[in-house]
């Protein structure tokens, strides 16, 4: 019973979502800067829809501005977390405009290309460490690893790096 009544409520859902996603797709591409988002704020509708569906309107008209409810809620959230982001960030723009432009040298790209050069979770692992402080441990837990995996990759890691700027330094010795 309770089945049967939860697959009713889901496919009362799926149909008031098919009927009204171009027009909410539309509602967010409208107000949105970057087309794109309209997509993600979509899914974030229907996301919250899914979460609310037992209060979904049985009246198909109903059901329309329900979701239109939700959509607006979701787009005033993405407004503010626009305008928390750009507040936040302003002192820090700011901060680095007085910073004076530093050119990397052939080192600095030597290093990033070793670390694209390797696998993606062992560069993450350095990046973490070595550009962010990290420590291993730390780095484990941020990366939902075990301390002993990360203790094992970034040796690893620390292994292929050096035969990567190894040979980076032959390549240039030769030109």
């Amino acid at each position: 019973m309770i089945g049967n009544r939860r697959q009713a409520g889901d496919e009362r859902l799926t149909a008031a979502y098919t009927a009204n996603a171009t027009d909410l797709l539309t509602y967010f591409a409208r107000r949105v800067e970057i087309p794109a988002d309209a997509a993600d704020l979509l899914g974030e509708t229907f996301l919250i829809a899914t979460r609310r569906s037992s209060r979904l309107p049985v009246d198909d008209e109903e059901a329309r501005m329900w979701l239109f409810g939700i959509a607006r809620n979701v787009l005033a959230n993405a407004a503010r977390g626009t305008a928390r982001r750009h507040r936040f960030t302003a002192g820090l723009r700011e901060h680095l405009a007085t910073l004076p432009p530093e050119a990397p040298g052939d080192r600095a790209l030597d290093v990033r290309a070793a670390l694209d050069a390797i696998r993606a979770d062992q560069a993450e692992l350095v990046r973490l460490v070595l550009w962010d402080g990290f420590t291993v441990p730390q780095a484990a837990v941020i990366l939902g690893i075990t301390e002993s995996t990360a203790r094992g990759r970034y040796q690893r890691a620390r292994t292929n790096l050096r035969t990567q700027l190894h040979d980076y330094q032959h390549e240039w010795s030769n030109t």
